[in-house]
C-alpha cells in the first residue's frame, strides 16, 4: 500500500482529491490502524487520490477541549490550522467522529474552514459514484448490530450514511433498543476515556454491550476507534469475545469491496 503525504504530492506537483485525516488512535492505536489500512485499502481499490499528513498531523484538540482545557485544545488547533491552510486544504475525511466534529464545528472559530466528512458518507459517495463496488453476499444472512456514536450522530445528525454502506452488504442488521437519536453512549466520549470510572453500579459499556448482545447478532458495528474500545472490552467482560466480532464498517466493506 503506496500512501503518500501531503508534501509528496506538492513536490510531484500533483493535488490530491481529499486529505485523509488518520487521528491519534488511527495512528497509535494497535486495533484502530487496521480501521485505517482498510479504509486506505478501499480509497485505493475506488482510485481516490488521497494523501496524510503524516507527522505534521497533530491531535485534533478533542480531548483536551471536553476535559475543559481549552487554552491546549486552542494551542494545538491553531498549530493544525496553520499547517492545514498552508497546504490549501480543502476537504478531509475522518474515520473518527471525535475529530469529524472538531474539525468541522471547532475549527471555522479558529480559521480553519474545510469540507469535513465522516468515512462513512465518504464511502457512500464512491459507491453511488460507481467507483466502488460491494459484493453483498459476503455477509447475506448474518445478524449486524449497529453502534451509533455520539459525535457522529446526536452531535452531528448522521444516522443513515453507516446504515445505508450496511444495507449494501445484505446482512441482517437488527437494531438495538437505543438507536439513533435515543442512542445510548459506548461510555468514552467526553474525554472519558482517560480518567478512571466515577462510583456506580455497572460500566457505561458493559450496559451498551449487554444490549448489543441481546440482539443475538454475530457482528457489532461501530464507526469510532473509541466505540471499538469500549464494546471491544464489553465484550470480553461477557467472555464473548471469541464469539461476536467489534468491526468498523470500512472493515466491514473492505471484506466485501471487489478488487
Amino acid at each position: 500500500m503506496q500512501v503518500k503525504t501531503i508534501q509528496e504530492y506538492i513536490q510531484a506537483g500533483e493535488t490530491p482529491e481529499i486529505l485523509f485525516w488518520v487521528g491519534c488512535a488511527g495512528s497509535f492505536d494497535e486495533r484502530a490502524q487496521r480501521v485505517s489500512r482498510a479504509f486506505s485499502g478501499l480509497l485505493e481499490k475506488a482510485g481516490v487520490k488521497f494523501a496524510i499528513l503524516g507527522t505534521e498531523e497533530g491531535c485534533t484538540g478533542d480531548p483536551a477541549k471536553r476535559a475543559g482545557n481549552e487554552f491546549l485544545f486552542q494551542m494545538q488547533a491553531m498549530q493544525n490550522i496553520e499547517v492545514l491552510n498552508g497546504y490549501g486544504i480543502q476537504r478531509i475525511v475522518t474515520a473518527c467522529p471525535h475529530c469529524f466534529n472538531t474539525l468541522k464545528n471547532e475549527y471555522p472559530g479558529l480559521g480553519g474552514n474545510y469540507d469535513v466528512v465522516h468515512h462513512t458518507q465518504f464511502l457512500n459517495e464512491l459507491l453511488a459514484s460507481g467507483r466502488l463496488a460491494i459484493e453483498g453476499g459476503a455477509y447475506k444472512g448474518r445478524k449486524i448490530t449497529y453502534h451509533d456514536s455520539c459525535y457522529l450522530g446526536r452531535a452531528n445528525g448522521i444516522y443513515e450514511a453507516p446504515r445505508m454502506l450496511m444495507e449494501r452488504l445484505d446482512a441482517d442488521l437488527v437494531e438495538m433498543k437505543r438507536c439513533r437519536t435515543n442512542g445510548l453512549c459506548c461510555g468514552a466520549g467526553g474525554a472519558q476515556m482517560f480518567k478512571e470510572a466515577e462510583a456506580g453500579d455497572k460500566e457505561v459499556n458493559v450496559e451498551r454491550t449487554e444490549e448489543a448482545l441481546a440482539t443475538g447478532a454475530e457482528i457489532i458495528a461501530v464507526n469510532c476507534p473509541f466505540c471499538m474500545t469500549m464494546i471491544k472490552d464489553g465484550t470480553k467482560h461477557f467472555e464473548k469475545d471469541s464469539e461476536v466480532q467489534v468491526l468498523d464498517i470500512a472493515e466491514l466493506l473492505s471484506g466485501a469491496a471487489q478488487s
